[in-house]
């Protein structure tokens, strides 16, 4: 399975999920992209297999994504402090990847109905959607 994960700011959503998914599924290609150097960097040093950065890189990786992971903001222009580009969002929001989307309430952007948990809560949920998708598609 290729997964694409996607983040931004400082990239340390974005490092904690590379590792994770590293450790539980090695054989999976990771791809990782920055909506900057820095998060590319700090997804790159997690152990992703490629980075890149910036909105080609989201754009073309997108179209080879089995599954795409990122916060919400993803999926929205203009969020992520401004780093999600209209081009992005439209880019992951019509892939014919699966999508797991973090509900991370930050950067006007708010979930409503769903508890504020804390990021470990999260990733760990994060990893078992991508555990019941590796099963359906074995």
């Amino acid at each position: 399975m290729n997964i694409l994960i996607i983040d931004g700011q400082g990239g340390g959503m974005g490092k904690q999920l590379v590792a994770a998914l590293k450790r539980r599924f090695p054989d999976f290609t990771l791809t990782a992209v920055g909506t900057n150097s820095a998060a590319t960097v700090a997804m790159h040093k997690a152990g992703a297999d490629h980075t890149a950065t910036g909105e080609n890189a989201v754009i073309v990786n997108s179209r080879r994504a089995d599954l795409i992971i990122g916060a919400l903001g993803i999926v929205i222009a203009d969020s992520l402090l401004g780093e999600i580009t209209p081009a992005m969002a439209v880019a992951v929001g019509q892939s014919s990847a699966r999508r797991i989307l973090i509900p991370i309430n930050r950067c006007d952007n708010i979930v409503a109905g769903l508890p504020e948990l804390p990021l470990s809560e999260l990733l760990a949920k994060v990893l078992a959607e991508v555990e019941e998708l590796a099963e359906q598609n074995a």
